[in-house]
This record gives C-alpha cells, sequence and structure tokens, in this order.
C-alpha cells in the first residue's frame, strides 16, 4: 500500500475549503513531538504544513514527532542555516524548510517555490518554518501556531 500524503497539483485547489481549528495545550516538548506525530497519522493529513512561532516556540520538536511518525531516524535539527533539509527515507519523504533569515519576501517566495517543486516531485510533506516570510497565497496549507505559556508549556492551534 503507497501512502499519498501529498495530492497532486490539479487536486489540491478541489479539497474541501471548510476550516477547521483545533488548540492543544501541550505541557512539555513530549508532548508536542506527540502532536507532530498525530497530524501525521490523521486520514486527511497535509502535505504542506506551515508552523508560526516565535523563537522557542517548539516549531523544530514538532518537525521531530512528525519525522519520527514517518519513520525517519536521523536527528532533526532546524535548518535555520542550511535553509532547507530533506529527509528521503520517509515515509512519505519529508522536507523542512526554514525562512527565518529570509526577511525579503521575494527570496523566501523563490526558495518555497523551489522546495516546494521538489518536495512535489518527491511526494514529501513540506514543513516550513517562519512561512510569515513569504508573500503568496497558499489555501491548501494547514497552518499551525505555536505560542509560550505562562506555565512553560505552549498553546498549540492548527488551521486548516
Amino acid at each position: 500500500m503507497e501512502l499519498n500524503l501529498c495530492r497532486d497539483a490539479e487536486a489540491s485547489g478541489s479539497l474541501d475549503t471548510q476550516s477547521t481549528d483545533r488548540s492543544w495545550v501541550l505541557a512539555d516538548l513530549e508532548a508536542t513531538r506527540a502532536l507532530g506525530r498525530w497530524l501525521v497519522e490523521q486520514p486527511d493529513r497535509p502535505c504542506l504544513l506551515m508552523l508560526e512561532g516565535p523563537l522557542g516556540a517548539g516549531k523544530t520538536s514538532l518537525v521531530q514527532g512528525i519525522a519520527a511518525a514517518l519513520g525517519i531516524d536521523e536527528p532533526i535539527t532546524s535548518p535555520t542555516f542550511a535553509l532547507s533539509q530533506h529527509y528521503p527515507q520517509g515515509s512519505p519523504p519529508l522536507v523542512h524548510l526554514d525562512l527565518y533569515r529570509l526577511e525579503i519576501p521575494a527570496a523566501a517566495n523563490d526558495l518555497f517555490l523551489q522546495e516546494e517543486e521538489e518536495a512535489l516531485s518527491m511526494g514529501a510533506l513540506l514543513v516550513v518554518e517562519w512561512p510569515e516570510r513569504l508573500s503568496l497565497p497558499l489555501p491548501e496549507a494547514w497552518t499551525l501556531t505555536l505560542a509560550h505559556r505562562s506555565d512553560g508549556g505552549r498553546r498549540a492551534t492548527l488551521m486548516r
């Protein structure tokens, strides 16, 4: 059985446009990783996931959970300096993009479009940190926002 996380380009515009918002309180990093695992275990899982939140909010920890659920066993670190990491051994593969250092929207858009094309050709899940750097409309994307809580935990809000 082949996992098809991503829909083909023609189908992406025909997905149900109804928004579904969910929120969680995440007590610690393990809960954040568990949410990442949960996301890819959903029957209607995303092929494009935008991760918003301040530095240290747990975006990379969430990607670690996603990677674990996809069967990726190599260490997952933030691609802040490399800008992107590809994990072709996942089932499906994973492309992890970090736009933090790209403050000019045109540069962020160009890199995103290149990585999106690569992810589509690989059948990969594309996860983007700092999507607020983009100026592209991406109605097919799921957006997960992570925010610090005063108790040391995090709040996660998913919009799709």
